[in-house]
Formats: C-alpha cells, structure tokens, sequence
C-alpha cells in the first residue's frame, strides 16, 4: 500500500531522464504514462525500473494522469505523487510534501511555486492568481498555486471523483470535484527549478487556460 510516483510525459526525450533518475532515489514505485510520444520519450527509459505505460497517440495530460491513476489503484497503492517531465519540478522536495501529508491528513497537497510566480509566462501568472483567489473565496482553501503539476492524491480522493477532463483543467477538475466531495485540500510551498517548463511545455496559454477557466466555473 506504498505510494507511488506518476510523471505523465509527452515528447521529454530532453529532460525525463534526469527527472526519473532523482525519482528513482527515492525506492518508491515510478510509472510513467507516455502519452503518444513521437521523439523517443519512452526509449529514454530502457533499463529503468520504471513502469511504463503508453497511449498510441496523444490524448492530453489530464488522459495521462487518468490512465496513471487507473493503475495505481490497480496496484491497490494509498497514494499517488505527480509530476510534470519537463524537469520544473524538484523531486528533492517529495519526502516535505509526504511528510506534511502524514502530519494533517491532506486527501490532496498541492506543491506551489508561489515564490516562482513573477517569472511565469503573462497570462499563466493572471489566471494562477485568479485561480488561486476565486479558489479561496469560494471553498476556503488556502492554495497559492491552482496549476501546479507537483501533487499529492489519496486514492480514496481518485476512486470517489469520476474525472471526465482530458487536458490540463484536469487538474482543476480534481480540486473542485475533491472539494465537493468533502476531501481535505492543502497548499505546501516548495522550491521550482523554473516556474512553468515554458521552454518545453505543451501548455497552449490561451486554449487551455480558457479550459481550465472554464472547468472551474462548471463544476462549481
């Protein structure tokens, strides 16, 4: 009933690798959902003791984290740690984040990278502080960063929520439905290597931050 890491990753032949590695150090469970990688993303992983799992195409991130959380409830794991393959996160920081899960019971703990926030990309750093503010307002939660990647799941949280997302308003999608559910939610501010990936994200600023947007207003 160990918790286990999940990096989805789509074309990170450049920068999974070393983000694997510093996961690896760690002796817990790694699975890493290629989601229709066309550049070698899962060649990168050969000799590994990594479970990969893959999807014929490209489907999204939040497809990725569906069918990664799919098997960590199959493998009947308590917990479920994400992060992003573009190397933004610091895996050093997964032993605070389990640690502030064990000492006030966090169904979800998110990791900000509040202190990152002046260097993100315009309109990421608009809707993130938007996010963060209507978040508060209406739930009370005091989350300082709605768009990280860097989590923590229950999988009592990830069995209870049907999760119908397939981008990045997943993520969103997680928070409002686990809020609604009664889960307890949680914000733990930790270091960023940089403060959105940009250099390798995937991330569409307009398309997808009026998805996530829009994902909180409907489930809310």
């Amino acid at each position: 009933m160990a918790t286990c890491i999940l990096i989805p990753a789509y074309n990170a032949a450049t920068t999974l690798r070393a983000v694997v590695d510093e996961c690896l150090a760690f002796a817990m469970p790694l699975v890493v959902v290629d989601d229709g990688s066309t550049d070698g993303t899962a060649q990168v992983l050969d000799g590994l003791p990594v479970t990969l799992l893959t999807h014929s195409m490209n489907q999204g991130k939040g497809a990725a984290l569906k069918t990664g959380f799919d098997w960590a409830i199959q493998q009947q794991h308590d917990g479920v740690v994400t992060l992003d393959a573009d190397g933004q996160h610091d895996p050093s920081a997964i032993p605070r984040l389990l640690a502030e899960v064990d000492k006030k019971g966090y169904d979800c703990l998110l990791a900000s990278r509040h202190s990152q926030f002046e260097e993100m990309a315009g309109l990421r750093k608009v809707w993130n502080r938007f996010g963060v503010w209507c978040i508060r307002k209406r739930t009370g939660f005091e989350i300082t960063d709605s768009q990280s990647g860097f989590r923590y799941y229950r999988s009592r949280l990830l069995q209870a929520v049907q999760l119908e997302k397939n981008g990045y308003d997943l993520e969103m999608e997680l928070l409002v439905k686990g809020w609604k559910a009664g889960f307890k939610i949680g914000s733990l501010p930790v270091p960023a290597r940089v403060a959105d990936g940009r250099a390798t994200s995937h991330y569409r600023p307009v398309q997808d931050t009026v998805n996530i947007c829009m994902t909180f207003l409907r489930y809310m």
